[in-house]
């Protein structure tokens, strides 16, 4: 099957280029300029960060410098939330028999906990072009490196908890960061009509990271072990290139 996929993409490459050809026609060189990129993500969790959260989400912004050779780089921001965590222990002591929050008045309350984080890198990569009608689209291939943090929000709506204000929340939330490496790979479109610019593939994100806590209160114990958190993702993203004319004049997509 793998073998006839790629005779028919090498079939279909040669087509492409071969009525090029014959016609006379060739692709326009590729553009040069910079991309603002929106995107959004599903992330599920491997080694560590699979004994602490389910799946979660992300969404985040890049901007990229692209060359007419194909390269791009510029930096990137992601934003990670979710609601599914996995941590049996957390706040088991300072609940009632009945797994509910006694407030400071008495009142039963209820809490919510959330997964929170952020991701800020540098990428790299390259648009690789096989035969399409346009030199800008393609397989784009992306490295990042850069760091990561992400913890558990405690949502105490009223404040009425005292074990969970101010800095006791501390001792709950698992805080954790430390430097990161993430691969991408996917389809890039550059539409010709201006109106459709889009990317979507595969990314996965290793995390070399450590807890910041000094004390964790449920388990008795310190939180600053040294951590390796994978997040193996399905991403997709909206562009808006602002490439060059001949005239050198910026124009946008």
């Amino acid at each position: 099957m793998h073998r006839i996929l790629a005779i028919l993409l090498l079939f279909i490459s040669y087509q492409a280029n071969a009525q090029n050809d014959l016609f006379g026609l060739e692709k326009p060189p590729a553009r040069k300029g910079f991309i603002i990129g929106f995107n959004g993500g599903m992330d599920f969790p491997g080694a560590d960060m699979a004994e602490r959260y389910g799946t979660s989400w992300r969404v985040g912004v890049q901007l990229l410098y692209k060359t007419k050779s194909n390269w791009v780089f510029g930096p990137k921001f992601d934003y990670m939330f979710g609601n599914n965590l996995r941590e049996d222990s957390l706040l088991a002591n300072v609940v009632d028999k009945y797994g509910t929050f006694i407030g400071s008045s008495g009142q039963r309350l209820g809490i919510n906990l959330y997964q929170r984080g952020y991701l800020i890198g540098l990428q790299a990569g390259r648009i690789f072009n096989f035969g399409t009608s346009s030199s800008d689209n393609g397989i784009l291939a992306l490295t990042t490196i850069g760091f990561m943090e992400h913890k558990i929000f405690i949502r105490d709506r009223e404040d009425a908890v005292p074990s969970l204000r101010g800095d006791y929340k501390k001792g709950y939330d698992r805080l954790t960061n430390g430097w990161m490496l993430e691969q991408y790979i996917g389809y890039t479109y550059f539409a010709n009509n201006n109106l459709l610019n889009f990317h979507i593939g595969l990314n996965v994100t290793a995390g070399f990271t450590q807890g910041r806590r000094d004390w964790l209160y449920d388990v008795r114990k310190p939180g600053n072990e040294p951590r390796f958190d994978l997040l193996y993702g399905i991403r997709a993203g909206w562009y808006i290139p602002i490439f060059k004319r001949k005239s050198e004049e910026f124009f946008f997509e």
